[in-house]
């Protein structure tokens, strides 16, 4: 495992005492066609001037030095085209030759071919240089132990010619030597460190860079809605829990919020401006109300951000929140609790229930007058309902998934619904208007009669609950036909003309203990999906659309796939036998 201070789990090294340039390519490459460019700039000059000297000297100077220049800047320039940028190496390599070692050569012949009106040891600052800044400290201090010996050797060359000026060439050499050594350990120092803070730089910017991005995905995907919204009410950000709170329904969520202009957002400005005059944190309730819509209770708080600079003005970040999904989950864990206390309760109910159906048994044993025989198959029925609720409660508060197949009958829909709808009429007080559509041919499904009445009579409730006094608010069809895998299937649709669900009422429709209203249990529609789902079945929700002569007409409507396939429990295929 590495170390920390080796690698970071941002994928960089971590910088060393002597890191070189490998970790910084673009900052290479900028720095190698510098030295390029002025390896042909230099050339340029070097001709310019031999040219100059060649043409004004009273006494032509040799035409080798003006080759040489112009060999040089050929060679830069086919440099500075042709080669791509690349290290020096830690050792003599091609590239240290084109580079450091034209120079040192070209400079080295203009040196021994000077007259005594131009010196041209300045210029061998460059090739230690670049083998400094381009190459490793190995290749810096050879370069310029180079350059060394080559001076020694030239003021050995000029002390053959002038012996009484011997002391002089060499001091000259050995303090020019010494300044190319100080010239490649002070540059390689200054490249070490600044690569080393470019390093630190790069490594802060790509932590800061994957922090803002892990921000963001947070932010992206919290169902609180986030805004960051400045002085003049221009939204900056918004997430799209946000978007999705303040934006019209079948609005394009594309396009950016305006607060500054409708009225809609009067409560939402006031806070903002509030917390701006203030530069105090602020909560409060907001209403947001869209023409055409209910409106729309949400908490609002609001945080103010830091200035980094007097001239930059903060922003306010505002976090909103449904009150109705607030409250539907206080409400939730209300109702949990209280299913709790039901499942106890219904858990009691059995064996004070199991001695009332067993003494009414043995009193019917013993009844003889038709009138209390009658009382007695009552109580039988009702008795045998009530232990079939009280298990419903256990098996939904226990999450069991035991099946109801085998106490499943073959049952003819087209039959059965028309009937039940006609108990439901007889018991209702405000009766509405049910158009039933049915086949007249038999449709079978295997289900439990009293599951099937519970679950229609409780999509009429609903229905009926929000439907409007028009004539039949409130349609059922049945439909039977091939399902997508080519098995056989029956469908059972309950209609009705009432305004649209609200999305986040929608979004929990089939859970436990979640209701728009406060004096509903919130149990209807769970308990009705669970007896589907036990019988192979499934239900969903959708907003459709029926045709009423040249008028279509929108509304809710709940459908109740039913798997027509006999179960393979004998029993119940004994049934089938015999209903059909």
């Amino acid at each position: 495992m590495l170390s920390a201070r080796a690698s970071t789990w941002f994928g960089l090294k971590a910088p060393e005492a002597n890191a070189d340039l490998e970790g910084l390519p673009d900052e290479f490459e900028r720095l190698w066609r510098g030295f390029m460019t002025a390896r042909v700039t230099l050339g340029g000059v070097l001709v310019a001037l031999q040219a100059g000297l060649y043409g004004l000297a009273a006494q032509a100077p040799s035409l080798v030095s003006l080759l040489i220049c112009t060999i040089y800047l050929m060679a830069t320039l086919a440099e500075r085209i042709m080669a791509a940028p690349r290290q020096l190496g830690p050792h003599f390599n091609g590239s240290w030759l084109r580079i450091v070692g034209v120079d040192l050569l070209a400079f080295a012949a203009l040196q021994t071919l000077q007259d005594s009106s131009v010196n041209y040891t300045p210029l061998f600052a460059l090739p230690v240089l670049m083998a400094s800044i381009l190459g490793s400290q190995l290749m810096a201090m050879a370069s310029a132990a180079g350059v060394t010996l080559l001076l020694f050797g030239y003021a050995g060359w000029l002390s053959l010619q002038a012996p009484w000026n011997t002391s002089a060439l060499f001091s000259q050499a050995a303090l020019t030597g010494a300044g190319c050594f100080a010239i490649s350990f002070i540059a390689r120092q200054m490249v070490t460190r600044l690569a080393s803070v470019e390093l630190k730089a790069q490594r802060s910017q790509l932590a800061a860079a994957v922090q803002r991005q892990v921000n963001e995905l947070i932010i992206e995907t919290l169902g609180e809605g986030v805004l960051v919204v400045d002085a003049e009410h221009q939204v900056r950000s918004a997430n799209p829990a946000a978007e999705k709170l303040l934006s019209p329904p079948q609005s394009d969520l594309n396009q950016p919020l305006d607060l500054a202009k409708a009225p809609v957002w009067q409560d939402l400005r006031q806070l903002i401006d509030e917390t701006f005059a203030t530069q105090l944190a602020q909560q409060r309730d907001i209403s947001v109300q869209h023409q055409g819509q209910g409106a729309r209770l949400m908490s609002a708080r609001t945080q103010l951000t830091v200035q980094l600079n007097p001239d930059a003005q903060g922003m306010c970040v505002v976090f909103l929140q449904d009150q109705r999904e607030l409250q539907a989950r206080i409400r939730t864990e209300k109702f949990a609790s209280m299913g709790r206390m039901s499942a106890a309760v219904a858990h009691e109910i059995r064996n004070p229930l199991a001695a009332i159906v067993q003494a009414n048994a043995l009193l019917s044993e013993d009844v003889s007058d038709p009138g209390q025989q009658q009382l007695t198959r009552l109580v039988q029925q009702n008795a045998l309902r009530l232990e079939k609720t009280v298990h419903d409660i256990l098996h939904i508060a226990q999450r069991t998934n035991i099946s109801h197949a085998a106490q499943a009958d073959a049952i003819d829909l087209a039959q059965a619904l028309p009937r039940i709808c006609r108990d439901w009429q007889t018991q209702v007080a405000n009766k509405s208007d049910i158009a039933v559509q049915v086949p007249t041919c038999a449709v079978w499904v295997w289900f439990d009669a009293e599951h099937l009445r519970r679950i229609l009579i409780n999509l009429l409730d609903n229905a009926q609950r929000y439907a409007s006094p028009d004539p039949e608010p409130i349609q059922i069809s049945l439909h039977s036909g091939l399902a997508p895998d080519a098995s056989p299937s029956v469908c059972l649709q309950v209609w009705s003309d009432g305004d649209p669900l609200d999305a986040s009422v929608e979004q929990h429709l089939f859970e436990p203990f979640f209701s728009s209203e406060s004096r509903s249990s919130g149990l209807g529609l769970y308990i009705c999906r669970e007896l589907c789902e036990s019988h192979g079945a499934s239900m969903a929700y959708e907003r459709n659309n029926r045709t009423f002569g040249q008028t279509i007409q929108p509304g809710n409507e709940f459908s109740v796939m039913f798997c027509s396939q006999p179960p393979s429990n004998p029993a119940t295929s004994s049934q089938a036998e015999a209903a059909s």
